[in-house]
């Protein structure tokens, strides 16, 4: 088979730099991928995924997963399965170590960095967070500010992405923070593999069976940044017409393996500790998937149930990784030629098990009543705090507009007068984005005069 993008373009060092570059790296002590890691860890945006939402709104048990967790759990999943399969592809490629300097641990890198950052764009409350912003902007209220916006630019704020957010806090620099641009100023592989959905938010393929095309990845004021990325890489491309449309990066199959992992299993871990799962029938099919001889004796003895679903959670997430790389390396010179397209869990032996885990998640976790309420309230919250924001941006001639804007960082609003009305919208949506469970609650309730701030 003939490849149209190798290995030695996927996996590149080179990082968006200024012309000026004041610092440089030490190969020999850490690596380019793990300065992506680090750059990650210490960013702001990082820091606040403590308190967003993973499957319990502002959850009152200390033993809960937040985004945060959650995203340093599929960091390290993520890292064992680049390893791995890193191992595998020096072997093949042996030139990858020998001309660019490539080592195992760079893979392992690439994946773990990108899976520390796949939700650092989720709004607050999860998903119906994003599902909240995508129904404000397509409300009556929101349409006079729209009015000037192009078709694509509609569709982005239509349908809201938290993946696409994610690319731009990665990417964009605020003018009235720092006149350097590039964000984090990450390695291209590491952008490229973060980006599970390679595509702009039109055209919509509905029906589509290719997972890469169910989202999209960037906003239009990043859609020439990924095309650099891209090209630079040489990402296999789908697009006509001048759409920018790819072909994964090959490692974001395991950067979604390894958030299928841990979101199937661990928050079906959460369920069975807060008691939303029946005990006896979790733990029942937690055993399914190991698959275990029953005549097996183990030499453990567990005397809380609770420590033996960390034994079972372990023991599931090593024949996972297993097995998930396997079927990678299987499937990878279709992967590498753009042909095969899902995610790699759906081929699991375990995966009629997964299936009986999620669907009982979704029943009794995610559409756990509690759960339900507060995500119904976000819907108020965020589209109330989009509204006082757009309104303190395209009406400041109001005082009390004005006044709202006053609680807004003045980076979010502070904008060249080139810039556009969908810029402008943007740097909202950026600011309420940016805002974990509690922080938006607190504001909308103080904008509201629900509550009044302490002023001692």
């Amino acid at each position: 088979m003939t490849y149209a993008t190798t290995w030695d373009k996927l996996i590149s060092k080179k990082r968006f730099e200024s012309a000026d570059k004041k610092y440089t790296s030490d190969e020999s002590v850490r690596g380019e991928f793990q300065r992506d890691y680090d750059r990650i860890v210490f960013s702001s945006a990082f820091r606040r995924l403590q308190n967003k939402t993973q499957v319990m709104p502002m959850p009152e048990s200390d033993f809960v997963h937040t985004r945060l967790t959650h995203s340093l759990e599929a960091s390290v999943v993520g890292r064992s399965l680049g390893r791995i399969v890193g191992k595998s592809i020096l072997e093949r490629y042996p030139r990858l170590a020998q001309e660019k300097n490539i080592q195992e641990a760079d893979f392992g890198d690439v994946v773990a960095a990108a899976c520390l950052a796949h939700d650092i764009g989720n709004p607050p409350f999860g998903h119906s967070g994003e599902d909240a912003i995508s129904a404000y902007f397509q409300s009556d209220e929101a349409q006079p500010y729209l009015q000037n916006l192009t078709a694509a630019e509609k569709a982005d704020l239509y349908s809201y992405e938290g993946n696409a957010a994610g690319f731009r806090v990665l990417t964009y620099t605020y003018p009235a923070h720092c006149n350097l641009p590039g964000g984090l100023s990450l390695t291209y592989t590491t952008l490229a593999t973060f980006t599970k959905y390679p595509k702009e938010s039109l055209p919509k393929i509905a029906g589509t069976k290719n997972t890469s095309e169910k989202k999209y990845g960037f906003f239009q004021t990043e859609k020439a940044w990924f095309n650099t990325i891209a090209q630079e890489l040489g990402l296999l491309q789908k697009g006509q017409h001048g759409e920018v449309f790819y072909h994964r990066h090959p490692l974001a199959f395991l950067v979604e393996a390894a958030d299928d992992i841990c979101y199937r299993i661990i928050d079906f871990e959460d369920g069975l500790k807060l008691g939303l799962v029946p005990q006896e029938q979790g733990m029942d099919l937690l055993r399914q998937i190991l698959n275990d001889d029953p005549n097996r004796k183990s030499s453990l003895t567990f005397y809380d149930w609770k420590e033996e679903i960390g034994y079972l959670r372990a023991r599931i997430i090593g024949k996972l990784i297993e097995e998930t790389t396997a079927i990678f390396l299987q499937h990878e010179e279709e992967i590498l030629a753009g042909t095969y397209d899902k995610p790699l869990i759906n081929e699991v032996s375990c995966k009629p098990v997964l299936d009986k885990i999620k669907d009982l998640s979704i029943k009794l976790i995610y559409q756990n009543r509690p759960v339900l309420e507060i995500e119904a309230a976000g819907f108020e919250v965020l589209s109330g705090l989009l509204d006082a924001g757009i309104k303190a941006v395209f009406r400041p001639e109001s005082r009390h507009h004005r006044k709202l804007g006053a609680l807004i960082p003045p980076h979010y609003l502070d904008l060249p007068d080139t810039a556009t009305d969908y810029e402008r919208i943007l740097h909202i949506c950026d600011f309420v984005t940016s805002l974990t469970d509690q922080a938006a609650l607190g504001l909308y309730r103080k904008i509201k005069g629900i509550e009044l701030p302490r002023m001692y």
